[in-house]
């Protein structure tokens, strides 16, 4: 039997939001694989589907701008929250978010774009981690544009002007004013930070990701013991509810937790007299899939199961 740690049991019980036994149990059932042991516990019922983004984090700032039709955010890291509130870190993301601007989202063009003072990104990286001591590291960039319209920027827990925890896009394709795009922009853009969707439509969702849903369901609706046509129909509406829980355009905006945005849209293209398209969104949440050092939690978590504390 695999070695079941207080650190693997910490990380499970943070991406699923179940409790810690039970994670130590999946872990055991599952031979320590980690991902296994998500998906056994949400067969039965124990863990959220989106614990695991909405609970991953990181050190560092994502940065957004826009300039009229066309906007970018990226995601520079650092390996404390001390170096986020630099003055000289806050600076170089506020300038490489708007190169990105400029340049477009591959990284390497990126980093080899003149800073304002002259410099390349990747030496005034370099720079930056020689002077102010902690590693530092460009990890993403996007950028999003319309041919007519907006893209409507948000910060959630700005640290400063267009630095955050959590930057989203939001790409409006329309004839309407700027006066109309804005507050219905900015309003999406809150539901995208705190929601999360996965795509813009259903049909856009990753096939990997339903497929796994419907292995899920399947596990889920076999345990039932219903006749097999009844438990293909169970599985298919688990994984409709799931992509429609999923999709942005589907998703009730969190504002009333009723009206689809899809519907949101719509109603504001009526009142402003011209046709408005949600084309597009970009979202990035600090240090979502990148695994950090393991806290003095672990600890707690090995006094309170009596395993192993490495």
């Amino acid at each position: 039997m695999a070695e079941i740690t207080a650190a693997a049991v910490k990380e499970l019980r943070e991406r699923s939001g179940a409790g810690m036994m039970d994670c130590k149990k999946a872990l055991s059932e599952n031979g320590g694989d980690m991902e296994a042991a998500v998906d056994w516990l949400r067969t039965k019922g124990l863990a959220a589907a989106q614990k695991k983004s909405s609970r991953t984090a990181a050190e560092g700032l994502v940065g957004i701008a826009v300039a009229g039709t066309k906007g970018a955010v990226i995601e520079v890291n650092s390996e404390t929250d001390f170096v986020a509130k630099n003055d000289q870190f806050q600076a170089f993301v506020r300038d490489v978010t708007q190169i990105a601007l400029a340049t477009g989202d591959d990284i390497e063009a990126i980093k080899a774009a003149k800073m304002p003072s002259g410099t390349t990104v990747d030496e005034a990286l370099t720079n930056n981690i020689a002077t102010i001591g902690e590693n530092q590291a460009l990890r993403r960039a996007s950028r999003i544009e319309v041919s007519q319209g907006a893209v409507i920027p948000y910060v959630h827990n700005a640290a400063a002007p267009g630095l955050g925890k959590i930057g989203v896009l939001v790409a409006l394709e329309s004839a309407a004013g700027v006066d109309v795009l804005e507050p219905l922009g900015k309003q999406i853009a809150m539901h995208i930070a705190a929601a999360f969707p996965l795509a813009l439509h259903e049909d856009e969702l990753d096939q990997e990701i339903i497929e796994r849903e419907r292995q899920i369901a399947t596990e889920k609706a076999a345990d039932s013991g219903k006749p097999a046509d009844i438990i293909a129909k169970m599985v298919e509406g688990s994984v409709k509810k799931f992509a429609k829980e999923n999709a942005l355009l589907s998703q009730p905006i969190v504002m009333d937790g009723k009206t689809p945005v899809a519907d949101v849209v719509a109603k504001a293209a009526k009142d402003a007299g011209s046709e408005i398209k949600l084309v597009g969104y970009v979202r990035y949440q600090l240090g979502e899939g990148i695994e950090r050092e393991k806290s003095d939690f672990a600890a707690e978590v090995a006094a309170t199961a009596g395993i192993n504390k490495a």
